[in-house]
């Protein structure tokens, strides 16, 4: 199967889980395509000072591949900056939060898969 970029569904959250301003979230693959074992891949956007606001995960695991950008990730209560090529993991039973604080749009991979 081959999706092309035109096919992929794309959808604006404000305030996502208690963050600021929009994200843009571009499905990599739907939910069904995962076969019970995830639920999220897709390619995020925050423009400066935009955030997806501080979650925790139950039964779920998420990675961020940051492609560009820059932000702050708040890991469990600790604070990092974080730019292309970094990757952060948050386990099932975690929590975190991510920023864009650069001053051009922070994009970045986001993958949920089931514990």
């Amino acid at each position: 199967m081959i999706r092309r970029a035109n096919e992929l569904s794309s959808e604006i959250f404000n305030k996502r889980l208690g963050g600021k301003g929009d994200l843009k979230m571009t499905r990599i693959l739907e939910a069904d395509q995962f076969r019970g074992k995830g639920r999220l891949f897709a390619r995020n956007l925050l423009k400066p000072g935009a955030s997806i606001g501080w979650h925790q995960h139950q039964g779920d695991a998420e990675t961020y591949y940051i492609l560009s950008g820059t932000g702050t990730v708040d890991d469990n209560g600790v604070k990092t900056a974080v730019g292309p090529g970094d990757v952060v993991f948050t386990a099932d039973g975690e929590r975190h939060s991510i920023e864009n604080t650069g001053t051009a749009d922070l994009e970045f991979i986001a993958l949920i898969l089931f514990a």
